[in-house]
Formats: C-alpha cells, sequence, structure tokens
C-alpha cells in the first residue's frame, strides 16, 4: 500500500491514498531517519464507479472542487487517512461586546462534535478578556484569549476581523496549527464536523441562498466597490461566518480581503454585506478548493429541507438589535 516518491534527493514513503494535494506540501520524514509504520488495515466498501450516492444535490462545482454533503464521505476511511499526519487544526471565534455570552455554548458543542480525536488550538478574539469563562477541554486541545480594540459600531467590528486575523496568523498561528477555520461565535455545533472539511481554500454555501438563481444572491454591485460583481457573474453565494483552510492560504485570504476593504473606506464606501462581500468577491477570482454545503451553516430560524439531511453547525436564535447595542 505504499510507493516511493522521488525528487532529486532522499526517498520518501507515502500512503497512496493521500486524500489532498495540498499534504504533500507537509513536512515529510526521511525513510532513514524514522522506519515506515504501516497503518491499520482499512476496511469499507468498494467506491463503484457507476454509483452516485447523492442524486438529489451537486456534489461537484464545475471547476472540480467538492461540495460536502451527509452521504458523500466516509468518516472512517478519512479518519484513518489523517490522523497518522498529526494534525492541528485552528479555530478563530470573535467576541465582542455582549458576544461573549455565546462563547460558553459555542465551546461546549466544538468539544462533542468538532474535529473529534485531533489537536484543536482555539482562539477567541476579544476586548472584553475577563468576561470568557474557561472551558472543560479535551486533551490536546487549547484555548488562548485574544485582546483586541473595541469599535463603536459592529459594521467596523466585522470589517476588522480580517486584518485581525490575518496579523495573528502572522505573528501566532502560522506556528501551531495546519489549518485554520473562521467561524462566527453566535452558533452551535450539533453534529459531527470532522476532517471531510479540510482543504486548501474552504467555503461555505450560505442557507438562504443555495437554491437561488445568482441575479437574487445580495453581491456588492456597486461597480465603484472593490467588492463589485455584475449581476451575470457568480458561481454561489458564500457565508461569512465559515471559511478555512491551510494556513497558508487562510492568511493570504484575509490580506487580500483586508486589502479591498481598505480601499472601499480610502474611497468612502462600505460594502452591501462588509467583509462578507469582499469574501464573495475573492471567491469569484480565487475559486475555493472545497465547498461546505448548507449543513455547515445552517440557519435555525427556517426548517430543514429534505435535501439537509444533518445540521452540523446552525447559527443560535437571537435579537440582533439587542447584543450589536
Amino acid at each position: 500500500a505504499y510507493r516511493t516518491v522521488v525528487w532529486n534527493g532522499p526517498v520518501h514513503y507515502l500512503p497512496y491514498y493521500l486524500p489532498c494535494p495540498e499534504i504533500f506540501s507537509m513536512k515529510l520524514q526521511y525513510a532513514e531517519e524514522k522506519p515506515v509504520q504501516l497503518f491499520p488495515q482499512l476496511v469499507y466498501p468498494q467506491p463503484r464507479s457507476l454509483e452516485q450516492k447523492r442524486l438529489d444535490v451537486l456534489t461537484l462545482t464545475p471547476w472540480l472542487a467538492p461540495i460536502v454533503w451527509e452521504g458523500t464521505f466516509d468518516s472512517k476511511l478519512l479518519d484513518g487517512t489523517y490522523k497518522p499526519l498529526n494534525l492541528t487544526i485552528g479555530v478563530t471565534a470573535f467576541a465582542i461586546g455582549k458576544y461573549t455570552t455565546f462563547v460558553g455554548r459555542f465551546l461546549e458543542s466544538a468539544e462533542k462534535h468538532f474535529m473529534k480525536g485531533y489537536r484543536v488550538n482555539y482562539y477567541i478574539f476579544t476586548d472584553d478578556p475577563q468576561a470568557i469563562l474557561t472551558a472543560q477541554l479535551q486533551p490536546g486541545r487549547s484555548l488562548a484569549i485574544v485582546p483586541i480594540k473595541k469599535y463603536s459600531h459592529w459594521q467596523e467590528i466585522s470589517m476588522r476581523r480580517m486584518e485581525a486575523i490575518n496579523r495573528h496568523i502572522a505573528a501566532v498561528s502560522h506556528r501551531e496549527v495546519n489549518y485554520l477555520f473562521c467561524l462566527d461565535i453566535d452558533m452551535v455545533f450539533h453534529n459531527p464536523w470532522g476532517v471531510e472539511t479540510l482543504g486548501e481554500r474552504v467555503a461555505a454555501i450560505h442557507p438562504g441562498y443555495y437554491n437561488v438563481p445568482r441575479s437574487h444572491f445580495p453581491y456588492e454591485r456597486r461597480s465603484s466597490s472593490a467588492a463589485f460583481i455584475p449581476d451575470s457573474q457568480g458561481d454561489f453565494y458564500y457565508g461569512g461566518a465559515v471559511f478555512g483552510g491551510l494556513v497558508k492560504q487562510v492568511y493570504e485570504f484575509t490580506r487580500d480581503c483586508h486589502t479591498t476593504i481598505l480601499a472601499d473606506k480610502a474611497n468612502g464606501i462600505m460594502a452591501a454585506w462588509q467583509e462578507e462581500s469582499h469574501l464573495n468577491r475573492h471567491f469569484l477570482s480565487h475559486k475555493p478548493s472545497k465547498l461546505l454545503s448548507p449543513e455547515y451553516l445552517w440557519d435555525d430560524t427556517k426548517p430543514k429541507p429534505p435535501e439537509v439531511r444533518l445540521i452540523r453547525f446552525s447559527t443560535v436564535n437571537k435579537d440582533y438589535g439587542a447584543i450589536r447595542d
């Protein structure tokens, strides 16, 4: 089950079923430094070339990026592939002002469902570190509080998120994690979220717009904005509450979005949906390598349709006016 890869140097041994191209960029161990250890034999149903498990939803984009739905992957097979890699997955979330009240429930649900069996580093950005209660974490998982400046308007807080994540990656998290997910704190995990979500650049399809024409997408339509997308363009509408990927890719993504946000600000423009508008513009030009279905970004105010078999991560019902005051 192993093949030899030669690249003008020492010989390396890799499992033939490595799932993602980006894994080849990770540090490899020389065969002479560490004996090759065979992985446990994985027993799973044979994939059938002429059989597709989900026929009711799109599972592959036109640019050949998978769209992850329940029923499109084998969790045991993926864990057997990823666990030997000893990955660490990072999570950023922002708890500003009254949003600190959501931290406990977010972390409690994440410890039950997010990347079970893997090392996880939580980075909670907050303007009130004293309001963040410590959480009981599983072994190999950590929580870091990242103090940030408080802004008077929630729109400004939203636009500053890309800058804060980018600076933190450059200073800290690029040394600590392999992958990084950036999630909203006012959400809860309901079912397993695992390594099926890992990819080079990961975006989540917004639950409000996955089944409507792109002319109905709330893109920024003003040509004067750096987030502008014409009516005739657009693939999906992605939610700003969930994005991620390889830490290097998240660094480049947040840097580019912060740059376009600053360009708009210099011209006296605020995009229709702040950072989410810039996120959608970026992913139009730099296609995601993996898309997460609305299972991973659901809205609890909506009834669950039959195509959404499992809600994994969803917003908490709340009074936006009260918490943003």
